[in-house]
């Protein structure tokens, strides 16, 4: 009898891998029109952290034996 084929499920951390990429490429984009030096700043800062958030959750992903499916750009990010 073959062995059943098991579904592999998307983890919360897969999931937020992406979500967090997004978010840091839309907070640069941001960053790169602002009008004020303190508004740039104050967006890049975001965009390390959102990056900072998808690292994390990278490595949990990693240290469960998975490795993260790459973001794919999309155009439903909120903002």
């Amino acid at each position: 009898m073959p062995a059943a084929k098991r579904i592999r499920r998307v983890t919360l951390d897969g999931q937020l891998v992406g979500y967090w990429e997004r978010e840091a490429a839309r907070l640069d984009a941001l960053a790169a029109e602002a009008r004020f030096g303190w508004q740039r700043r104050s967006l890049e800062r975001k965009a390390a952290y959102a990056r900072a958030q998808g690292e994390r959750s990278r490595a949990r992903e990693v240290a469960r034996g998975r490795e993260p499916v790459p973001a794919e750009p999309s155009g439903n990010s909120p903002g």
